[in-house]
């Protein structure tokens, strides 16, 4: 790595090593990311005009989970298409400046997308503990709202986490990576970083880990409240509305707290390539799935669709 001093990134932008280390893989690599990426715009594309075209779906549960399609739609777009272009060996470069808004872009769709699952789970313990007050207690202005928080928070969250990087000196102009992520960036400077990572902890925590309390608290009432219904049927029922929720919440803390939340010198670029790789391709890809094969709703609404199509030819 080139040490030439003090904020020669700045001035010279930065190398993406991206998977260069495995140059036999990066022709596999980009034919099953270039298949991935187009099955994650179908799919979530495909929610959104199903949640808008169907009115069975104009619901809380499907208002939550069109906005989630678009933030994977919007977080994949952000680093995939780079990746390809880093994979096919036409260009390994990123300026400064894109830098900056791409970390800035990813921390804030990031942080958007904890704050909405914590929303999706308020919106499954109405539906199982209070479902007698659920059209009540989920108003469209309280849906609203909460979206709102989420992308307020997901802002924040990016000013704060950008701003603290980027007061930090970087040398060097090769990041071990095929995009702009803090860790990575942390690794290049110049300077000691234990107040910045302590800072940058202290985010984290209030972004990643109250989130998820939020979300554990809320599924231990709405577990308590499941082991109490007395039919099996209706057992399966609220297990059934809550289960794809639970899917993707593990997928996405899962990765993002073995990123955030390990100290800098215990990070492994090449290990967080492909953890990377996971929720920036994978995850994105599999949300659709994860919710249309286990809902009749929305498989309901797509045959629907297809029928209208069918019937207008």
């Amino acid at each position: 790595m080139s040490m030439d001093g003090p904020n020669t990134s700045s001035e010279e932008g930065f190398i993406l090593v991206g998977f260069s280390d495995w140059p036999h893989l990066e022709l596999v690599f980009f034919v099953f990311i270039s298949i991935f990426y187009s099955l994650t715009i179908f799919g979530n594309t495909l929610i959104i005009i199903l949640s808008r075209l169907d009115r069975r779906l104009h619901t809380p549960m499907y208002f939550f989970l069109a906005h989630l399609s678009f933030l994977d739609l919007c977080y994949t777009t952000s680093t995939v298409p780079q990746l390809l272009v880093n994979l096919s060996g036409l260009d390994r470069t990123i300026s400064f400046g894109r830098c900056v808004a791409q970390l800035f872009i990813v921390l804030s769709l990031g942080g958007v997308e904890c704050v909405l699952l914590v929303a999706m789970a308020v919106d499954r313990y109405a539906a199982v503990c209070r479902p007698l007050h659920y059209t009540t207690v989920m108003h469209p202005f309280l849906c609203r709202a909460l979206v709102a928080f989420s992308w307020v928070g997901g802002l924040v969250n990016a000013l704060i986490q950008t701003g603290l990087m980027m007061a930090r000196p970087l040398c060097g102009h090769q990041l071990n990576h095929f995009f702009c992520e803090m860790p990575v960036l942390l690794k290049l400077a110049c300077e000691d970083t234990g107040g910045t990572e302590a800072n940058l902890f202290v985010a984290r925590v209030i972004i990643l880990v109250c989130p998820a309390v939020l979300i554990l608290g809320s599924y231990a009432y709405i577990a308590r409240a499941v082991v109490s219904i007395k039919s099996s049927a209706g057992r399966r029922k609220a297990f059934g509305t809550c289960a794809s929720h639970l899917i993707v919440v593990s997928l996405f803390y899962g990765s993002a707290i073995s990123t955030y939340l390990q100290p800098v010198h215990r990070y492994s670029e090449s290990q967080g390539k492909f953890v990377a790789l996971f929720y920036t391709v994978i995850t994105p890809m599999l949300n659709p799935l994860i919710y249309t094969l286990r809902n009749k709703d929305v498989k309901g609404a797509l045959w629907k669709v297809l029928g209208r199509g069918m019937d207008s030819r």
